[in-house]
């Protein structure tokens, strides 16, 4: 056991040692990236220690471990890339048992800038809490008891999804972070400016659950003894010791599983290869309609389902379109036109068509001889695009009208959403034929290099020219809310923000479409350079 737990502790070592070798821009970056994360976890230790002695410093760290375990959880899910040894399928071929094998593992894990940065933060936790000699020596055995919780929690999912992780859908997962990212910002700042008005005081009925949770009971056990309670304490840590056994044992048997079975994951059924070879597949493919049309929304909606950059994309705008005009009508500040971003959002969805397709896109050029093709190709890609957003953003403005109790307006903000979603696809139609751009299947850039000056062209110009084209629509809506009696007409901007939507979507295609068919070699240049 000490042999194979030292061997893999060494390896763990050289593989960090040799992947610093590669380069000095990848030492610089693991370097800058350390020294950041361990400054920040440094302020965490003094700002918890800073606050022993506060009424609800117990909640804050019953909390923060909480909180730190979640992290363990899914941030192997998103950045399997990080530790080579998270799959453990590369020491299928040793001669190797599974519970020596989750203790060197085990151990390997405590090795890194995560696991001290985790370690800095438990004692943090812990040292705000503790009283007397018996709450420092509980400490100590909480804060290892927490951290073996956290590194053993973070193997167990990671080892039962190793096969996503090596797959396509774990790309996607990890393309998909950086929403995870901005979405988490967005919910600390929410709670954030929800604490600055409440106090701490907010956060102990949530606390008074999670204390009985691991490995946020090890920390609750901290306070518990030292105020005294003993048996609690006990009871506490021993929570958090059945659940480091019980992910101990997961790990163990998940691992057997992934180490003595076939890896079936790319064998495909065949009802699955039957229905593959469809044109529009089962499903929502029946609902479509047929021909050139329902063919391209097919093709359309895969991307979005598959394409992990695509995917992206659309998840980060229906991500964003619905926390802006929600979270500010959570916080009493916000405006029922605020829902009109999620129409804005999924609209710029429509600019670069053709650039999602990368290299492929000779294919569809292929299939377009004249301005008829390229009008049809054009439709089905905006039809496609309204399958989603016309229920998507009727979605959101209803749940911001409710939020806001403001269902007067509510005609007219469903109206002006839908003239500028046709406003957007009218102008991406054009800008996806004028200034076509091509967007990295590696990496996460968004744009291939010397090509940022087209994407900003084609989004922001697009963008303005979409809010003149709504111009109309704004201003009979302006005309009716400032008017005399005005309020009793304000449900026809509804029917008049649809049928202009769909008269300048219309306009847009038909404009878009010659200039398509003439510069078919220009874009199939711009859209495979990536």
């Amino acid at each position: 056991m000490t042999d194979v737990t030292a061997t893999v502790v060494r390896l763990k070592l050289s593989l960090l040692r040799n992947g610093l070798r590669q380069s000095g821009g990848r030492r610089a970056a693991f370097v800058a990236s350390a020294v950041v994360a361990l400054l920040f976890a440094a302020l965490q230790l003094l700002g918890l220690v800073l606050l022993r002695g506060h009424a609800h410093a117990d909640a804050v760290a019953v909390l923060g471990a909480a909180v730190l375990a979640l992290g363990w959880a899914f941030m192997p899910l998103f950045f399997p890339s990080g530790d080579e040894t998270l799959d453990p399928t590369r020491l299928v071929m040793l001669p190797l048992r599974p519970r020596p094998l989750v203790r060197a593992l085990l151990a390997a894990s405590l090795v890194g800038i995560g696991p001290l940065f985790s370690l800095l933060l438990l004692v943090g936790c812990a040292v705000s809490v503790a009283h007397g000699a018996a709450g420092y020596g509980v400490a100590v055995i909480a804060v290892v008891l927490a951290l073996l919780v956290c590194v053993a929690l973070a193997r167990t999912v990671a080892t039962a999804n190793v096969r996503l992780l090596s797959s396509r859908k774990g790309r996607d997962l990890a393309v998909l972070s950086g929403l995870v990212v901005a979405v988490g910002a967005q919910l600390v700042n929410f709670g954030a400016q929800s604490l600055g008005s409440a106090g701490l005081g907010r956060l102990a009925p949530v606390a008074d659950v999670l204390r009985w949770l691991p490995p946020a009971s090890a920390i609750g056990a901290v306070h518990s003894a030292s105020e005294g309670a003993y048996g609690t304490a006990l009871l506490q840590l021993g929570l958090s010791l059945a659940a480091l056994a019980l992910l101990v044992g997961a790990w163990a048997r998940t691992l057997t599983r992934l180490m003595t079975s076939p890896d079936g994951s790319t064998l495909q059924a065949p009802d699955a290869a039957v229905r593959s070879r469809s044109p529009q597949g089962g499903g929502l493919g029946r609902l479509l309609p047929g021909g050139r049309t329902g063919t391209v929304m097919a093709r359309s909606l895969r991307y979005v389902w598959r394409d992990p950059k695509t995917k992206a994309a659309w998840v980060t705008s229906l991500a964003i379109g619905l926390i802006v005009p929600v979270f500010n009508a959570l916080q009493g500040t916000g405006s029922i036109y605020f829902a009109c971003f999620a129409a804005g959002m999924l609209g710029i969805q429509m600019y670069n068509q053709f650039g999602q397709d990368t290299s492929a896109f000779w294919m569809v050029a292929t299939t377009i001889s004249s301005a008829r093709d390229a009008y049809a190709e054009l439709r089905g890609r905006a039809l496609a695009l309204l399958v989603i957003t016309v229920p998507y953003a009727t979605l959101v403005t209803v749940l911001t009208t409710a939020m806001l109790g403001d269902w007067r307006r509510l005609p007219e903000v469903l109206g002006l959403s839908f003239a500028l979603l046709g406003a957007m696809l009218a102008t991406g139609a054009w800008t996806s034929a004028r200034f076509p751009y091509s967007i990295p299947q590696e990496g996460h850039k968004n744009v291939a290099p010397g090509q940022a000056g087209l994407a900003w062209i084609a989004i922001f110009g697009g963008m303005v020219a979409a809010a003149l084209l709504c111009s109309p629509v704004i201003a009979l809506t302006i005309a009716l809310n400032v008017s005399a009696g005005g309020d009793a007409w304000t449900w026809l901007l509804l029917p008049v923000g649809a049928a202009y939507a769909a008269g300048i979507t219309w306009a847009g295609l038909r404009l878009a479409a010659p200039r398509t068919a003439a510069c078919l070699p220009e874009i199939l240049t711009a859209v495979s350079k990536g």
